[in-house]
């Protein structure tokens, strides 16, 4: 991922649609930046994790983080570059977007928003930045797991969410015991092998249903037991049912 990496001053602000699977290949900046997918799910990566982001989801990116952006749909992108750290957050977080910062956000990287006079457009990023303080974060996080017998569990169940196998089962096929990944989940990771495993899944889920596969093909897919199972998980998890996801 990580082989050439461009650096960019300054963290743009403005609109940058995407073609499904198109991206910004690794790079950085020396300022804070908001990415959001108004339109399609925007994924960010970095070298310690990925975190994924639908349309009631932001991305935040500290000054400094080395990251790629992807694509997943036909996506509008917004970005905002911000020189203060309104969340006082040193690393990548995923951020709820209520009707309100949506707008917001869209406004503020409207391509004509830089015609607005400067009273107009500081006063528009002063109720932004308030609107970003109050979001609540998001457990949207796939961490990057450090040892090799962790990260051939991990592996595995990324090439195919729908493997069901119990923890045991797949420590054995990676040298270790349960017992042995059990701990390595919660210390390298900071979450169960369970939880680890739903957060896979509904990312992977937010990505095929990016890309217009049916629902009840999608919980097939990434290993729930029927589509009602899903669609639970998926609404609990962000406030909405996945046939809503993507409509407009």
């Amino acid at each position: 991922m990580m082989s050439q990496i461009r650096h960019l001053p300054l963290a743009p602000t403005g609109q940058r649609p995407l073609a499904p699977g198109a991206g910004i290949d690794a790079h950085r900046h020396d300022t804070h930046q908001i990415a959001y997918a108004c339109r399609g799910v925007v994924s960010v990566t970095t070298g310690t994790g990925a975190w994924v982001a639908p349309a009631n989801r932001a991305i935040w990116i500290p000054a400094g983080t080395v990251h790629e952006h992807r694509a997943h749909g036909d996506t509008d992108l917004r970005l905002v570059g911000l020189t203060r750290n309104p969340l006082g957050l040193d690393r990548p977080a995923v951020l709820a977007v209520g009707p309100l910062l949506r707008e917001l956000l869209v406004a503020y990287t409207t391509d004509d928003a830089h015609a607005h006079h400067g009273g107009e457009r500081e006063r528009l990023l002063a109720v932004l930045l308030d609107q970003l303080r109050a979001a609540p974060e998001q457990p949207l996080h796939l961490p990057t797991p450090r040892d090799p017998r962790l990260a051939a569990v991990c592996d595995a169940l990324r090439r195919d969410p729908s493997d069901g196998r119990t923890l045991d089962r797949l420590a054995a096929g990676a040298g270790s015991s349960d017992r042995t990944l059990s701990r390595l989940f919660r210390a390298e990771l900071g979450m169960t092998f369970p939880q680890w495993r739903t957060q896979l899944r509904l990312h992977h889920a937010l990505l095929l249903l990016a890309e217009g596969v049916a629902v009840t093909t999608v919980a097939h897919r990434c290993g729930w037991a029927s589509a009602s199972a899903f669609i639970e998980v998926f609404r609990r998890s962000f406030g909405y049912t996945p046939g809503r996801a993507f409509t407009t």
